[in-house]
Order: C-alpha cells, then sequence, then structure tokens
C-alpha cells in the first residue's frame, strides 16, 4: 500500500514531466523547419507554405505546451494538427505507420489528445494561474 500512494502522489508531477518533455521534442521539429536548429537537410520553408505553417504550429504549440499555458487547448489543437499531417503525409505512402513512417505522427496524436484531457499537470502557467485543478 505505501508504495501505491508514493506512485499515486508522483502521479501529477510526472503528468507534468511528461508534458514539457513531449513539447520540447516537438518544438524542435519547428525550430528545424525555420532556424535550421539541429541542422535539417531540407531547406528552410516558406512561411505560407504547408510546411512553414507547420513549422509555426510546432514553434508555437510546443512553447505553449512547455510552459503549460493553455494547455488543454492547445493539446487539442496539437492533436487535430498531427492527425492532419498523418493523413496528408503519411498514410499515402503506406498502411503501415512502420513503413510510412508515420509512427512518431500517431504518438504526437494520442499524446496530445491526453494531454487535453488531463491538462497541464501542477508544474504549468495553468495551475500556477488556477485554471486547472492539481490533484
Amino acid at each position: 500500500m505505501f508504495a501505491d500512494s508514493t506512485i499515486a502522489a508522483w502521479t501529477p508531477r510526472v503528468l507534468s514531466i511528461v508534458r514539457i518533455v513531449v513539447a520540447l521534442m516537438f518544438l524542435e521539429h519547428g525550430t528545424q523547419k525555420f532556424l535550421d536548429f539541429p541542422p535539417s537537410p531540407n531547406p528552410t520553408p516558406v512561411l505560407f507554405s504547408l510546411i512553414g505553417v507547420q513549422g509555426a504550429i510546432e514553434i508555437v504549440g510546443g512553447l505553449l505546451l512547455a510552459a503549460g499555458f493553455f494547455t488543454r487547448l492547445v493539446a487539442f489543437i496539437l492533436s487535430g494538427d498531427m492527425a492532419f499531417a498523418y493523413f496528408m503525409s503519411h498514410a499515402p505512402k503506406s498502411f503501415f505507420p512502420a513503413l510510412n513512417g508515420g509512427d512518431a505522427a500517431i504518438l504526437y496524436c494520442f499524446v496530445f489528445l491526453y494531454l487535453a484531457f488531463a491538462g497541464g499537470g501542477p508544474w504549468s502557467i495553468d495551475a500556477a494561474m488556477g485554471k486547472t485543478k492539481t490533484q
């Protein structure tokens, strides 16, 4: 029983850690598109191209999510964005995500969907402003 209560006490904090790590990984895709960091083999996109808009979404959404600001709304939007990206870019290549390169898009989609329901956890701007319940 002691282990269960200790683990349960850490659950909200781990939610915050997962949110921050996933957001920073997602942000990296945007910085690669616009800042060439980390260096990308692809040229910098035109801002109003589909890839340029995606890069902007990755930067803005990644920063907001990392900070835990408007977590539920941002995560919901990013979940839809990743579903759209999967069906636009990956699904036409093959039915199987391991073959079409879309497994990361699927994972992001469902982690963001979870965050849309779970919130940002106690280590977020939302929690500091009292916009979300921390268990």
